[in-house]
């Protein structure tokens, strides 16, 4: 009946004002390029074949974070394939570990390094050092220009458009609040590429004529510890007008859903949970099960290791970087069946595994 009751207000609303309701429809059907099934190869068909017996060393920024896990597969994956000895060394969520990290990866004296999920600039020292050593470095989330970073010497960059996962995000909070939304966005400064995600899920919002309630800079790190107490702070300042929450990833939600419980609110109830970017394994199943997420915007972390395998395997060999910029999915309720969904990741079903494969002569 709530739910009767809602979309009536709404179509009665949004015959009142026409350019109101365009914005809506306007804002949805942003979201819904990204909602589909992915079944064509859009990446690239041609480049060199695999160099033979290669050691790389994958540098986690904290492996407790589904969006770095996740990847981290991927590149495992991608690395039996093309024949490829890996050792991940994680960071464990802290600057100090990930300094520690790179310097055990410089003792290896690997063929490549693979950065996986921790602002670059975080770690310049060491760069300088990799790049003196002549060790080839590819990247996933390492800042917020997807392919070739000369500064950082990093070969390519890889990611989703981080730009528009944020602006999905953000029109799907608009459209589901029927217009009115009140949001409430968490970050972290420490990640350049987390402020400009979360920089423009707030100028999307408000260029809709939302409402950005707080904007909130907490630590991805201390998401455990402090999510629940900020979750209740936020409730008693705010109360129903925050209607959303949108994060720059899925692991501020890991730890939101007792607090909004205690509270008395259901889980498919307001503020509801919006993720602009990863799509954890966690992330699937809140959204599955209603609890305390209503959608993420997912990135294909299985399809990016792969790439990370294949853009290392063009700089050993002197190659140009792909190109390529891997897709985003808006994940919901009404989706979540596909492209992976049903193991609870965004695995696309274009074939990418036989197409790297075919180009690495595997």
């Amino acid at each position: 009946m709530l739910r009767r009751t809602f979309t009536i207000s709404l179509l009665a609303l949004m015959a009142s004002s026409p350019a109101f309701a365009d914005a809506i429809s306007d804002a949805m059907a942003e979201v819904q390029k990204y909602a589909g099934q992915k079944t064509t190869w859009d990446g690239p068909t041609a480049g060199p074949a695999a160099a033979e017996g290669k050691s790389i060393v994958v540098l986690a920024g904290d492996l407790k974070n589904g969006g770095i896990l996740g990847v981290t597969k991927g590149v495992q994956e991608a690395a039996d394939r093309i024949g490829w000895t890996i050792n991940v060394l994680d960071g464990a969520g802290s600057i100090q570990g990930r300094a520690a990290a790179f310097g055990q990866a410089l003792a290896l004296n690997p063929d490549g390094i693979i950065i996986n999920g921790f602002d670059a600039v975080e770690q310049q020292a060491a760069l300088e050092q990799v790049k003196a050593a002549g060790i080839p470095i590819v990247s996933w989330h390492a800042g917020p220009v997807i392919g070739p970073d000369a500064a950082s010497g990093i070969f390519a960059n890889v990611s989703t458009d981080a730009m528009e996962v944020s602006a999905a995000a953000a029109k799907w909070a608009f459209a589901d609040a029927g217009g009115k939304p009140g949001v409430v966005i968490f970050t972290d400064s420490t990640y350049a590429i987390a402020i400009a995600k979360a920089d423009k899920i707030k100028e999307t919002i408000e260029a809709l004529g939302g409402t950005v309630l707080e904007y909130v800079d907490t630590p991805i790190a201390d998401t455990s510890t402090r999510m629940p107490s900020l979750t209740t702070a936020l409730l008693q300042k705010y109360g129903a007008s925050w209607t959303h929450a949108l994060a720059i990833n899925d692991i501020y939600f890991d730890f939101m859903g007792p607090a909004l419980a205690a509270a008395g609110i259901a889980g498919d109830g307001a503020p509801k949970a919006v993720a602009a970017g990863d799509g954890s394994e966690s992330a699937y199943q809140r959204i599955r099960t209603a609890q305390y997420q209503a959608v993420t915007v997912a990135e294909p972390l299985n399809l990016q290791g792969w790439q990370l395998i294949d853009e290392l395997n063009r700089a050993i060999q002197g190659a140009e970087w792909s190109g390529y910029t891997s897709p985003l999915h808006v994940v919901t309720a009404d989706n979540i069946s596909f492209d992976g969904g049903d193991n609870n990741l965004f695995d696309p079903g274009n074939g990418y595994r036989d197409e790297y494969a075919r180009i690495w002569g595997k």
